[in-house]
């Protein structure tokens, strides 16, 4: 994912020398410009914007209101200062005013490139990965407790959104001028993205309600009825369709069909708390399919496991493990059920 910097500065002069001066590193970044602090708030909502250099005595909307701004609404965002003051109270005030630091006027382009530089490689400390499934990833987040920020791209789209997780639980969510449920709905409809990682959270509210395998539920229930609508009217009659559950080659994934199923069948509250591949669990699932077709008990399809304590697994003999962790408040009965259609 390439990033883009957001340059704010009232003197076009100046703004222009700096953009100029940057273009020497556009194979790491791209730059967007706003003249004051109210254009830049409306390219916030329009682009996605990966961090912001802006001035602080702006007309309309100073570089003080800017920073509260992405303060409140974008706290993922990284603000450099630029500034005719250089010393350290200066720096106390940027930083307490919610900027990673600030850059003294007149300064060498390659001074800020190098600040810009190493912001942004703080946007992936914990690593990118590229063409998978965010709905697995993600339940595996959750389940191991994971505090980062992920930046995550629709790969179909070149769409654009930021989930923020502190220990395993979804706080936030954005996409453009989108946040919240209604991001998280648009993200989780994606089938195949690329995530960059990085190790910490700014949010500390949670602004969203719901579990995470709930959102996850619904965002499938929607994207499904969005499907369904365009092929009512015709859409998508030409070239090869790409079915629910199934990748760009048409083969299913089992985990996205298993989700599904259990989403229209049993609802958004039914105790499953993750859906995963587990290849774990494969050289048992073989040796009960030896003894089951010794004895003649048919093919193995479902095995329930009560684990006693308050989370269960239920194992689905696919082509791959699929691997279900349910807790005390799933209908056993009614589950196994679903499953086994």
């Amino acid at each position: 994912m390439k990033r883009e910097v957001l340059l704010v500065e009232d003197v076009e002069a100046i703004l222009n020398s700096i953009r100029e001066g940057l273009e020497e590193y556009q194979e790491s970044f791209s730059v967007a410009s706003a003249c004051n602090g109210q254009v830049a708030i409306e390219r916030l909502r329009e682009r996605h914007i990966s961090l912001v250099v802006t001035d602080l005595k702006m007309p309309e909307a100073d570089g003080f209101q800017l920073l509260s701004h992405v303060m409140e609404f974008y706290p993922d965002i990284p603000v450099i200062v630029m500034t005719g003051y250089s010393n350290t109270e200066m720096e106390r005030l940027a930083q307490r005013g919610g900027a990673i630091g600030y850059i003294a006027k007149p300064f060498k382009i390659e001074d800020l490139a190098k600040k810009i530089l190493n912001a942004l490689r703080r946007e992936s400390d914990g690593g990118k990965l590229h063409s998978v499934s965010s709905g697995m990833f993600l339940q595996l987040i959750e389940m191991e407790q994971k505090t980062c920020t992920i930046r995550i791209q629709d790969r179909s789209s070149r769409q654009q959104g930021v989930l923020f997780f502190k220990e395993g639980e979804l706080m936030d969510s954005r996409i453009n001028g989108l946040k919240g449920l209604d991001a998280a709905y648009t993200i989780f409809g994606w089938e195949e993205v690329n995530l960059s990682i990085q190790n910490s959270c700014p949010v500390e509210k949670k602004k969203l309600e719901g579990e995470l395998q709930a959102i996850l539920f619904e965002a499938m229930r929607l994207k499904d009825e969005r499907e369904k609508k365009k092929k009512k009217l015709g859409e998508g009659a030409s070239g090869s369709a790409v079915f629910p559950g199934r990748n760009e080659k048409g083969i299913p994934d089992a985990t996205e069909i298993v989700r599904r199923k259990i989403g229209k069948e049993m609802g958004t509250r039914c105790g499953v708390e993750g859906i995963r591949y587990d290849n774990s669990w494969d050289g048992l699932l073989g040796q009960m399919r030896r003894i089951g077709k010794s004895f003649n008990f048919g093919s193995l399809r479902l095995v329930y496991m009560d684990q006693g304590g308050t989370k269960d697994t239920i194992l689905l003999p696919t082509e791959k493990t699929v691997s279900l962790f349910v807790n005390n408040r799933c209908p056993r009965d009614r589950i196994v059920k679903v499953l086994m259609k």
